[in-house]
């Protein structure tokens, strides 16, 4: 189960965020969003979790919980859409 993880502190490391899913399941990958202009986070990032009794258990116990200060928002991440309908014009 990949879930979507926003409102991180820009200083939340992949390695704090890693921790507190471990608590509740296996951690298959963990992955903050980077700029790459200024080489710092974008304020979110994904966690991917095999177990999906293990993604909904971190989900339930993590929204909104208070992490470097602030209220992080924890949900099952959407599949990417597939291109093809948008124009430049």
């Amino acid at each position: 189960m990949k879930l979507l993880i926003r409102n991180l502190s820009r200083t939340t490391t992949e390695e704090t965020l890693r921790k507190l899913f471990e608590v509740h399941g296996t951690v298959q990958s963990c992955t903050l969003v980077i700029d790459k202009e200024s080489g710092r986070s974008k304020g979110f990032g994904f966690v991917e979790m095999p177990k999906p009794g293990e993604g909904k258990a971190a989900m339930k116990a993590l929204n909104y919980k208070d992490i470097d200060g602030q209220k992080i928002r924890v949900k099952k991440a959407q599949p990417k859409p597939a291109d093809g309908n948008e124009s430049d014009g």
